[in-house]
């Protein structure tokens, strides 16, 4: 796949979360439920793909991507662990309390996203310089 490829499917899959979230607005808790179930295991199987992605290509990427990968495992890890922690406790305080940590929680992943696809299109087009640069010393 090239370089810009991944960015079209970076963007095409942003706007099926849109989508579910849109969406979500108007289901009944059960078929929210279930949407959050799916996200979840969409989102476990993305990061394991993303271990295994990143043990391949070891060699070839820098340290700095290597940590940020194994920190980003780490993180949804943990926001996995506390959501399970948070449904178990049901008090009407707590749960108030629990929905505005949840949807700051939201808020911090999408920065973290917008942050990330700033960093990926950066990293894109200095691929694109490097790999016309090698190209030009090999012809040249």
């Amino acid at each position: 796949m090239a370089l810009s490829d991944t960015l079209t499917t970076l963007a095409e899959r942003a706007k099926a979360a849109e989508d579910h979230v849109s969406r979500a607005t108007a289901q009944n808790r059960e078929q929210v439920q279930a949407a959050v179930d799916r996200a979840r295991e969409d989102a476990q199987a993305q990061a394991a793909k993303l271990q295994e992605s990143a043990r391949g290509a070891e060699a070839k990427i820098s340290q700095w991507w290597a940590e940020m990968q194994q920190n980003w495992r780490d993180h949804t890890a943990e926001v996995s662990r506390d959501i399970a922690t948070r449904k178990q406790e049901h008090n009407a305080a707590r749960a108030a309390h629990e929905a505005d940590r949840a949807e700051a929680d939201a808020v911090a992943a999408v920065e973290f996203a917008l942050a990330a696809i700033e960093e990926a299109e950066y990293a894109v087009l200095d691929a694109q310089l490097a790999r016309m640069e090698a190209d030009e010393k090999a012809t040249g």
